[in-house]
């Protein structure tokens, strides 16, 4: 009786509906009770900063929301759609072309960081190679149409934009090469994510496949059960990356705009707790280009879209713990030698 009813209360707790709605309400209480009136003194304070925080969170989630809605009905086109044997096909099979494939991929999907980890799932569920799908993880955001548009917007043709897609190519398909020496699935990925001998599917479309109509319901469904179930970690990551911004002053970051490597801290550890969608972060950095050097605001472009407070939650949902790490702290060096580099020997 007792064993029936942990595995009750786990399989709710490990609902993915059930924890974003879980989350949702809480969110929603939060938001109710910094708009409560008249509060005394220390209350009146403290509803103060839980207005900032209620609003920073419904910034960063309302902004990340129909990105993540498209990255999720990708994820859905990909299982009813593509057959893993076609998709091993176009692969290359080698590191180097793999890797290159996965970051080059990235131009083809107009998603952002939220949106990537629940399709890249699904790739890694079909059958994609570990390193293609971290190479693709890590360059999407920053490399699909939307972004680059507006980058181009922001800066123009000229050494920030072409930096940029350069700098998160090359650092993308780095990390990919790290994931291909003798890394196996199991040990990096969650049992969800397992490719197809470990319960993934393959649904193949042939002449005797279900009707379009039964197909695109299909889709639905997936994009619906991947939307509530990722949507629950981007809740989590969105609250942590409000937090900071309401309990951290971005004065102690802005101050520190001088010097070749910490300038590029400052704007590196700025753009993980700001945690904006990559499709409108040029504009961001474009507010710091008069002030910071052009390293730390290209560090900001490329590292911010790899890897910021929501991002990590969500990767928990694809990768185990270690796995984590190696995502954060490969970019991050490469990320951080990169824009130093610049800093020093470049006149730009």
């Amino acid at each position: 009786m007792i064993i029936e009813m942990f595995a009750r209360m786990h399989s709710i707790v490990t609902n993915g509906r059930v924890r974003f709605f879980f989350f949702a309400l809480i969110a929603s209480g939060v938001a109710l009770l910094a708009r409560a009136p008249n509060l005394p003194g220390g209350l009146a304070i403290a509803s103060s900063r839980l207005h900032v925080f209620s609003t920073i969170f419904q910034g960063i989630f309302i902004e990340a929301v129909p990105f993540l809605l498209l990255g999720t009905i990708a994820s859905g086109i990909v299982e009813v759609f593509v057959n893993r044997d076609e998709l091993a096909r176009y692969v290359p099979r080698d590191a180097l072309r793999g890797v290159l494939a996965g970051a080059v991929l990235g131009f083809c999907f107009p998603v952002c960081e939220c949106g990537v980890v629940p399709l890249v799932r699904r790739l890694f569920n079909k059958g994609m190679p570990l390193h293609v799908g971290v190479a693709f993880l890590l360059a999407a955001p920053a490399l699909n149409p939307i972004v680059i548009v507006s980058t181009y917007t922001a800066f123009g043709l000229g050494p920030v934009l072409y930096a940029r897609i350069g700098l998160t190519l090359i650092i993308s398909m780095i990390c990919g090469l790290a994931f291909s020496f003798g890394a196996r699935p199991e040990r990096v990925l969650l049992p969800a994510a397992w490719p197809v001998l470990a319960g993934g599917s393959a649904v193949a479309v042939h002449a005797d496949s279900p009707p379009m109509l039964q197909r695109m319901g299909s889709v639905v469904s997936i994009a619906a059960d991947e939307f509530f179930e990722m949507g629950s970690y981007l809740l989590v990551g969105a609250a942590l990356a409000a937090a900071m911004q309401a309990l951290v002053p971005q004065s102690l970051l802005l101050g520190l705009s001088g010097g070749p490597l910490v300038s590029v801290l400052a704007l590196v550890a700025l753009a993980v707790v700001l945690s904006i969608c990559s499709t409108v972060d040029a504009f961001i950095a474009l507010a710091f280009a008069g002030s910071f050097t052009t390293g730390s605001v290209l560090a900001f472009l490329v590292f911010g879209p790899m890897v910021d407070i929501k991002s990590i939650i969500m990767f928990s949902g694809v990768f185990k713990r270690r796995a984590v790490g190696y995502l954060v702290i490969l970019p991050l060096l490469l990320t951080v030698l990169a824009a130093v580099f610049i800093n020093l020997n470049l006149n730009w």
